[in-house]
Order: C-alpha cells, then structure tokens, then sequence
C-alpha cells in the first residue's frame, strides 16, 4: 500500500542537535507522549511541509515517516551516530518491547 500525502509540522529540540519531531499537523502534538516531549525539550517549530511517498529527505525514509504520523501521529528522527538500530526510528513510550530481530 502506498502513503498518501499528509500536511508534517516539523519541531527541532532545544535540548538535543539535530534531533527533529515530526507531527501530522491535523493531529498536532497532543498525540506525542507526555514523557518523550520532556525528553525532547520545548519544541520549536522549524518548518511545515507536504509529506508524500516521492518526497526526498536527508537523513531519514520518507515512508517511514509517513507511516509512524500515520499510525501514531508523530516520528522521532534521533542525531545522526549510533547505530542504525536506534537512529531515526519511530520512537515509542507507550511500552512494550519494540525487539525487531532479524
């Protein structure tokens, strides 16, 4: 099944460089878990854009991120390092064990 476009609020955290909090705008941030925003910090609105499956973007899957607003309203893209694991995952605190071995 293919995306289809949504409209993305895009927060930078105050607290962590080059960490980003995508939001579907129609939801806003009352979908994102009270604990991730302390973690992140205040938000600050950096940009707003049309998200589609064609889209490019630098450091994370356009797909993924699609489908994480999608599902939860919101995606973590983590600072680049580390490994892929980790990096620019959807990030969940509601529980569970997100173990995806291969």
């Amino acid at each position: 099944m293919t995306p289809t476009p949504l409209l993305c609020q895009i927060y930078k955290s105050p607290r962590q460089e080059e960490m980003f909090l995508y939001v579907d705008r129609t939801r806003g941030l009352d979908v994102v878990p009270q604990a991730l925003l302390e973690g992140f910090g205040p938000p600050q609105s950096i940009m707003m854009m049309i998200m589609t499956p064609e889209r490019t973007l630098a450091r994370v899957d356009t797909a993924r991120v699609i489908e994480a607003l999608k599902e939860k309203g919101y995606y973590l893209q983590m600072p680049p390092g580390g490994d892929a694991r980790t990096r620019d995952q959807a990030f969940d605190v509601s529980g569970g064990a997100d173990d995806q071995s291969a």
